[in-house]
């Protein structure tokens, strides 16, 4: 399942540069991740980059997209075409 921001989101940008997606960017008042681009890190890393570095843990599972591993690895692969996963 994607992730999402929650309104406890501080704006600080850390989580951005960490997404190897690009599924992250700034909306009006906090950061936003698109669920369409947002693979859990499924392909890249074990964990949820966006989890790992946000200082207030706003970052969590998004229940209105649920989805499975093989799911978010296709979705990984429609993202990078010729690339290999690192992480299955």
């Amino acid at each position: 399942m994607a992730y999402k921001i929650t309104d406890e989101c501080i704006s600080c940008g850390a989580c951005e540069p960490e997404c190897v997606n690009h599924a992250i960017s700034e909306g009006e008042t906090i950061y936003v991740i698109d669920p369409d681009k947002c693979t859990e890190c499924v392909g890249n890393f074990e964990e949820p980059k966006c989890v790992e570095i946000c200082p207030v843990d706003c970052c969590i599972p998004d229940p209105d997209h649920a989805e499975s591993r093989e799911q978010l690895l296709e979705k990984w692969q429609k993202l990078h075409p010729g690339e290999t996963p690192t992480v299955t």
